[in-house]
């Protein structure tokens, strides 16, 4: 069970539940992958809300391992979630919010996901 209290957070990926956390050695990671000098101009990147698809699955990647998997980007880049790539987008906005956050509101503005077509 996810503990937000420690940054953590519960989604489903591929049929199955999984916990996320961002660690500090998650967001090292991260800093490393965006080319990040330190955690402010990390948090700046993602207060800017235009994440793409690959920033999407270095974040959950890494979120992944942070909880502890062993999880390579490719198999992330391959799970599927309820929602679709507005799930995705969703499950970023909240990892990201507990990470950071700290009251439950996202730092950064999260996408809007499509309405229906029509």
């Amino acid at each position: 069970m996810a503990n937000r209290h420690r940054g953590e957070i519960s989604a489903e990926l591929d049929g199955r539940r999984r916990t996320l956390v961002l660690t500090l050695g998650a967001l090292a990671e991260l800093e490393d992958a965006f080319g990040a000098q330190d955690l402010v101009a990390l948090t700046e990147r993602f207060a800017t809300g235009r994440l793409a698809a690959r920033d999407a699955i270095r974040i959950l990647a890494a979120g992944l391992r942070g909880a502890g998997e062993t999880v390579t980007e490719d198999e992330v880049a391959r799970m599927t979630i309820p929602g679709g790539a507005a799930g995705f987008a969703r499950l970023v906005g909240e990892l990201i919010a507990a990470t950071f956050g700290g009251s439950g509101e996202a730092p950064v503005p999260l996408p809007n996901p499509p309405g229906p077509a029509g």
